[in-house]
């Protein structure tokens, strides 16, 4: 069949953005108010990739992302937009922030949403650990702040951000806070296992393990436990159709069902630098819906998809920045079995969201993210009830529930399905959880009460996705993957190629991909500041 081509209107930039995602969909919006021509490609019918929907028999199911945190990076976006969260999103303050079930031999524990309720708590648990909060918190946020002001928005294209006054007076502690992990950091203030583990495991949002990850990482406490926990009402398809708004009202043009097939380059004129490796130049885009293949033109390409699909599928084997030996020396964050449970009746026993942590900590993380991989069996888990906070989810009389068990990236692991229909192993281990939830959270009928199921496993990520390896967030939070370490936002090899989303900087999770569509702004402004762009953006 001959593809169809479309070609660019004489006198405009055009810009094709691969991938309908949080990154994506920011991207766009923003390039649009710009003054940018963008076409937004989406391989899936709908839009927001891992912060996708689904619906089934009256509940309503949000299939990723379930925690709204850095709340001010989420109004920052809209604000560019000419908009803000508020006047986007009805959102509600979580109280408790949520819930914490242990495996034996403690009580569960409801974590507060402020700073001196929280601190109360902490003291009750420790003698002296109220004290000890407070300076954890107080450097937390510290860390945070010169995080966002010097790093989170720094697209790394120069080194000045570390010869700041504020940055060189930290150094030391910064290189501290870099070379020692979390859990270590977390150990030699709290004895406390369970204030441990509540301190610990936001290493998970950020795809690694707390034996792993930095304890510049410790930042993430800030965010909970002083800023508290927010809910959009409706959930978070709220959010991904507020986008979809303020993008299609800058004049983005949306393409769900168009799956990429290549980015198409040209050979770059010469006379450029001897230093600059660019020896091409993107031409267009071609994908395929319905059966028809269609080429768009485009002056600039920027790939929201996954960083090593869209390296080693979309691009030529001698334009490629990061070649398969790149990915090989790299560690993806978790997998993860994610169930969606419809349920009869009540569910007080669980919070708008309720955490489930095993007592051998270091070995459920070492069976996830150790040389030898396995499931850990039982596994510390998670719960979001949002059906406690939220009437629209789910009928009246039932619950909605979503689980997300941290699994290795690991693909054979296989897929996951409606009403059983997954592969056996998924189906089986979501039979296990779903007995740990009975039994830890004390609901001895959960099993029977449920009314719709649906699994999803790894191999589901590789292929609605493309992630690489299966993994259900990104690249993994380590040092040697984290700030100017992690994949830059540019091709090194394909001039006017730039990357946005979770796989590059600065990371994992809704706040950073948000970030990384900015940064693709600055990098086409040559804007090398490392703070927020100015509100509103000009266009």
């Amino acid at each position: 069949m001959t593809p169809q081509r479309e070609r660019a209107r004489v006198g405009e930039r055009d810009v094709v953005v691969i991938g309908g995602g949080i990154g994506g969909l920011a991207t766009s919006a923003l390039l649009a108010r710009e003054g940018h021509r963008v076409t937004l490609l989406e391989k899936r019918d709908q839009i927001g990739g891992r912060a996708g929907s689904w619906e089934q028999d009256g509940f309503r199911f949000d299939t990723g992302p379930s925690w709204y945190l850095m709340p001010e990076v989420i109004d920052h976006f809209f604000k560019l937009m000419g908009t803000s969260a508020a006047e986007q999103l009805d959102l509600r303050k979580l109280d408790p922030g949520y819930r914490v079930v242990f495996e034996e031999g403690f009580d569960t524990v409801d974590v507060p949403a402020d700073r001196e309720a929280v601190t109360k708590l902490f003291e009750s648990m420790e003698a002296g650990a109220g004290e000890q909060l407070s300076k954890y918190l107080d450097s937390a946020e510290d860390a945070y702040e010169i995080a966002k002001k010097r790093f989170l928005y720094s697209t790394f294209q120069s080194f000045l951000p570390f010869f700041r006054p504020d940055v060189l007076k930290r150094l030391p502690r910064i290189g501290s806070l870099l070379l020692q992990p979390l859990q270590s950091f977390v150990e030699k203030r709290f004895k406390d296992p369970r204030i441990q583990q509540i301190l610990g495991y936001p290493a998970v949002f950020l795809g690694s393990s707390p034996f792993d990850a930095p304890s510049m990482y410790h930042l993430m406490s800030h965010l909970d436990l002083d800023d508290g926990v927010l809910y959009p009402m409706g959930g978070f398809t709220t959010l991904i159709a507020a986008m979809q708004r303020v993008a299609t009202a800058a004049g983005v043009d949306i393409r769900t069902g168009a799956d990429v097939v290549s980015i198409d380059t040209r050979e770059r004129t010469p006379g450029r630098s001897p230093l600059d490796r660019r020896s091409a130049t993107v031409r267009a885009v071609t994908y395929r819906a319905a059966g028809t293949t269609t080429t768009v033109d485009a002056d600039i390409v920027v790939s929201a998809a996954d960083l090593h699909h869209t390296e080693t599928t979309l691009l030529p084997a001698d334009l490629r920045t990061y070649p398969e030996k790149y990915w090989e020396k790299r560690v993806p964050g978790p997998s993860a079995l994610l169930l969606y449970l419809g349920v009869r009746g009540s569910l007080p026993q669980l919070e708008h969201h309720t955490l489930l942590f095993t007592t051998d900590w270091r070995d459920n993380f070492g069976r996830i993210f150790g040389k030898e991989t396995s499931v850990p069996s039982p596994a510390s888990l998670y719960v979001c009830r949002p059906s406690a906070t939220d009437d629209s989810v789910a009928p009246e009389g039932h619950e909605n529930v979503f689980v997300l068990v941290p699994i290795p990236a690991d693909v054979t692991i296989g897929r996951g399905g409606l009403e059983r229909g997954g592969d056996a192993r998924v189906e089986d281990l979501a039979d296990a959880v779903i007995g740990q939830i009975s039994e830890w959270a004390g609901v001895p009928d959960l099993a029977e009460r449920i009314v719709v199921r649906r699994s999803y496993g790894p191999q589901d990520f590789a292929d609605d996705l493309n992630a690489w390896r299966g993994t259900s967030l990104g690249p993994a939070h380590i040092l040697k993957q984290s700030a100017f370490f992690r994949g830059s936002n540019r091709s090194a090899k394909v001039d006017n190629l730039f990357y946005a989303g979770s796989s590059t900087v600065p990371g994992i999770g809704i706040p950073m991909c948000l970030i990384s569509a900015e940064l693709i702004v600055k990098r086409l402004r040559g804007d090398t500041s490392t703070g927020p762009l100015a509100e509103p953006a000009t266009g």
